[in-house]
């Protein structure tokens, strides 16, 4: 094995030899038998091999054999240096070998490697996008666990700092395509970052191209299956399914395959769902508690009173409220009540906390405009009192006798659309009661802004609003669906 002295000696011959340095094959195998050496030896070897590399194509797969020994080197420096110089060697049908090692190298738990590897993917996704895309595409179908997870996951974070120039149309088409084989088998949280990275291609924000996430959450959500209320993955799979579909919902993006759905197969088993995320339960009443138990000294029996979650409520009052203009007379059946007389303790009692938080936050924000309303604290308290204006609106309407479903209100979680000239918008004042207003001459919307619906809590600190991510989904389902792959061993990189 050669010595450091003379790498450094068939370094200059390679170096002096400018135009003619293909001819010396002997010195740049001087040069690739230096993986075989010691500390010192690797670590020019690393450098010098990507250097000469492309003047000796007949030694293409040894250089990048000795690298890749150098990349699984158990010194941490040798490594580093290795991973560094990768990059050289993406040229021409080398490319897609270099980004499929790459992508198994994000294996590693060395966070400086871990660096080392984003920024050699990132740059040779800049050379030639497509080719990455098949390394990274062929570890995410068949590489092991780790690197499946993490080689989706450098997709889901930096496509969206790529130029245009290099995510093309297509570039977007091809990572379409080999997205949609990637979910023929994946798990919850897989679905959930594949929706983040499609739904953020320049190609699919057109009404077609919603069109096309839409049937493939659908695809996902099993909707052509019989729902199984007491199977948590069924549940699971349905809320977090449902959750990617709203925001792709538009005029022209219809919903109804979904609300069929949950009108035929999830409102009537509403009463026996089972919640596959502890704490989580989308029935209105789990979020509209009847009032605590009175000890026999009028003192509370609780330990303490139940935190009112107002987001939940706005969402799950708003939804029952439009679905009783469907059937009005639910609530006021004979065989209903019961039902009614119980739902109008929770919600006289609901209300009660209602006013006393509505007061607070207008309380909180009399006086302030402007630049002062646009403090973080501040926009938090303006959308808490929306989210509580709404849900105060809705239960005048439900304490009527008999219920009322007559009133309109404008969604905490909608963007607020520019009226045109000559048109009248509903707005708060039409949901307190005052007669609507005419809105101001504006311009048109020529892109429709998408909504995202809540999905936090305002609880009885009114400082502290927060919109909280769900997790994904648990456990797994064999075949199509939520999981079933199994455990790979770590193998050589190739």
């Amino acid at each position: 094995m050669p010595t450091v002295a003379e790498l450094y000696r068939n370094y200059g011959i390679l170096a002096d030899a400018t135009e003619q340095v293909g001819q010396h094959k002997d010195a740049y195998q001087v040069i690739l038998d230096g993986v075989k050496g010691g500390t010192k030896e690797k670590r020019l070897a690393a450098q010098f091999i990507p250097k000469f590399f492309e003047h000796f194509p007949e030694l293409a797969d040894s250089a990048i054999n000795a690298q890749l020994d150098l990349c699984e080197d158990e010194d941490v420096s040798i490594r580093r240096q290795a991973i560094k110089e990768l990059p050289q060697f993406a040229t021409g049908e080398n490319l897609p070998r270099v980004a499929d090692i790459l992508t198994q190298l994000l294996q590693t738990d060395d966070s400086a490697e871990f660096s080392l590897v984003n920024n050699a993917l990132l740059s040779i996704f800049k050379m030639d996008a497509k080719g990455t895309l098949g390394g990274l595409f062929s570890q995410i179908l068949q590489g092991e666990d780790i690197v499946r997870e993490r080689a989706i996951k450098f997709l889901s974070t930096k496509l969206k700092t790529l130029a245009d120039e290099v995510l093309t149309k297509e570039v977007e088409e091809l990572i379409l395509t080999e997205s949609k084989k990637v979910l023929e088998d994946v798990t919850g949280e897989e679905f959930v970052l594949f929706m983040k990275i499609l739904s953020g291609l320049k190609s699919l924000q057109t009404v077609s191209g919603r069109q096309q996430l839409v049937e493939l959450v659908a695809e996902q959500a099993d909707l052509e299956q019989t729902f199984n209320p007491a199977d948590p993955d069924c549940v699971d799979r349905l809320l977090q399914c449902t959750r990617q579909a709203v925001p792709l919902f538009s005029k022209n993006v219809h919903s109804t395959r979904f609300v069929t759905y949950f009108c035929e197969h999830v409102l009537p088993n509403l009463s026996s769902l089972t919640t596959p995320v502890e704490g989580l339960d989308i029935q209105l009443e789990e979020y509209m508690p009847l009032p605590p138990e009175e000890a026999e000294n009028g003192e509370n029996a609780g330990n303490e009173e139940p935190k009112l979650q107002f987001s939940y409520v706005e969402c799950l009052l708003y939804s029952f409220h439009q679905l009783g203009r469907k059937l009005p007379d639910f609530l006021t059946a004979k065989l209903n009540a019961e039902k009614l007389k119980d739902f109008k303790i929770r919600l006289q009692y609901f209300a009660r906390g209602l006013q006393v938080y509505i007061r607070q936050l207008r309380l909180a924000l009399q006086g302030k405009t402007g630049e002062a309303l646009k403090t973080e604290e501040n926009k938090i308290k303006v959308v808490a009192l929306k989210i509580t204006n709404n849900i105060n609106v809705l239960i005048k309407d439900l304490f009527h006798i008999p219920p009322s479903y007559k009133s309109t209100v404008t969604l905490s979680w909608k963007p607020v659309q520019k009226a045109e000239m000559g048109q009248k918008r509903t707005n708060e004042d039409t949901a307190s009661g005052s007669p609507p207003k005419k809105a101001a001459a504006g311009p048109k919307r020529d892109a429709r802004q998408i909504y995202n619906p809540p999905s936090g809590k305002y609880s009885s600190n009114l400082g502290n609003f927060n919109y909280e991510q769900r997790g994904g989904f648990r456990g797994s389902r064999g075949g199509r669906g939520w999981g079933g792959r199994g455990n790979r061993s770590r193998g050589r990189l190739y």
